[in-house]
């Protein structure tokens, strides 16, 4: 039997590592992972989307994405043909925005969000000395978080602000946690719920992913 490739996009910023426990049945599916470029000058999503599609190289395959991993494999899917298409922790539609988010398009606060901060972590691990929690958090931000790039940073918070996707693709598999603090659930239709899931589940809630990833892959 042909196995199924399944193509996983990391969220916004983040390193594959976030899918290191995520587990398919390798006699089922074959597991690719995709990465974060940098972008071009004043580029696209929609181009972003075709330059990230030719790293994709088996005919219709599974789109895994999270965050704004998944705002990208939906527009992979307008570039390719596609078996599935499954976001986690995402949005389907711009209309699907808490209202923070709406408020910065409107004010365009993208133009002033301090990307800077995040390229400078071991400078803020320096005073993270003598507070654990803070340091814990620190040690998973530089394991999971690869790209501090200032030029990727602003130009992925202005795209996902800036997304113009209306209305949803109703082919598009939404799994979302009930206690999203990034995209409160309220603002969401027609997803899958996942009990007590936070924005980080695809790493925290790994054995609900591997139990019910092969069964929603291959639902008909």
């Amino acid at each position: 039997m042909e196995k199924i490739p399944v193509y996983f996009m990391p969220g916004l910023a983040a390193s594959p590592v976030i899918f290191e426990n995520i587990k398919l049945p390798e006699d089922k599916f074959e597991m690719f992972f995709l990465e974060w470029l940098l972008p071009e000058a004043q580029e696209s999503l929609s181009h972003y989307a075709k330059r990230i599609s030719k790293n994709i190289v088996h005919k219709n395959p599974v789109l895994i994405g999270v965050s704004f991993g998944g705002v990208l494999v939906q527009e992979i899917a307008e570039v390719i043909p596609t078996r599935k298409v499954i976001i986690v922790s995402s949005v389907k539609c711009n209309a699907e925005f808490p209202r923070r988010m709406r408020f910065a398009k409107l004010v365009r606060a993208y133009n002033v969000f301090p990307t800077a901060l995040m390229e400078r972590v071991d400078w803020l691990a320096r005073f993270a000395k003598g507070n654990s929690f803070i340091a814990k958090r620190l040690r998973l931000y530089e394991k999971f978080l690869s790209v501090r790039d200032k030029k990727y940073l602003d130009w992925a918070f202005r795209t996902i602000i800036l997304w113009d996707r209306v209305a949803p693709n109703d082919n598009v598999v939404h799994i979302h946690g009930t206690a999203d603090g990034v995209f409160p659930p309220q603002y969401l239709k027609d997803y899958i719920p996942l009990q007590n899931g936070t924005h980080i589940m695809i790493i925290n809630k790994v054995k609900w992913f591997n139990e019910n990833l092969p069964k929603i892959i291959t639902a008909s």
